[in-house]
């Protein structure tokens, strides 16, 4: 895909994010019809429809014959995903989602640290204990987002915790893969929190940067 292309292409599936946006669609809402969107984009059909095509690829709309183009629940997937593939090839936009990204941990972990209590504690050794039982990847790797998506949470600061999501969207986009803390890392995290140790904690989770 050349450079001139390749820019169109990710102007229409923005655009089409406002329409969206603007059209207060939701999950299993109809999307407007290829004709209409070519008329509200002032782009051609086959653009249209090559943005269209991508999205359905990727788990974000369907398309039912005879019925039209809808949007999917959300299944793990995000917009910001998709455009993150694309806009995230520029070298100073990845420094910055991982400058971003490592002063959120750094927050969360040092918030967390402060306000982890017994009932949080039993929390993480209950899952700690599961990924020790776990028996297949996908299991595994279930259990430690889990584990690390708890102790984000720990922060308990919901803008905070609502940042770290949307950041490891964009960064799952760009590394195609997601970073799993082993039974060993996530045990010495119970430790370091019960200790108050936030410096060893943001180096084990910032392992993913």
């Amino acid at each position: 895909m050349s450079g001139t292309s390749e820019k169109v292409y990710v102007e229409i599936i923005k655009k089409i994010k406002t329409i969206i946006e603007e059209d207060n669609l939701q999950a299993g809402d109809k999307l407007p019809s290829e004709r209409e969107l070519t008329d509200r984009l002032h782009v051609g059909r086959s653009s249209v429809r090559e943005a269209l095509r991508s999205l359905e690829l990727l788990g974000l709309i369907e398309t039912r014959r005879g019925e039209g183009t809808f949007i999917k629940p959300a299944t793990g997937h995000r917009l910001v995903e998709v455009l993150a593939s694309f806009i995230l090839h520029d070298k100073k936009a990845k420094q910055d989602l991982l400058e971003t990204k490592s002063i959120i941990i750094r927050d969360c972990i040092e918030l967390a640290v402060q306000r982890i209590n017994d009932a949080d504690v039993e929390s993480l050794n209950d899952l700690l204990h599961q990924i020790n039982e776990a028996d297949h990847p996908d299991q595994l790797q279930q259990l430690s987002y889990q584990f690390k998506d708890t102790v984000i949470k720990l922060c308990d600061n919901h803008l905070l915790y609502r940042l770290w999501i949307e950041l490891s969207g964009y960064g799952s986009s760009l590394h195609g893969n997601t970073f799993l803390l082993d039974s060993g890392e996530c045990s010495q995290i119970v430790e370091h929190l019960k200790n108050g140790d936030s410096k060893k904690i943001i180096q084990l989770m910032s392992s993913e940067l």
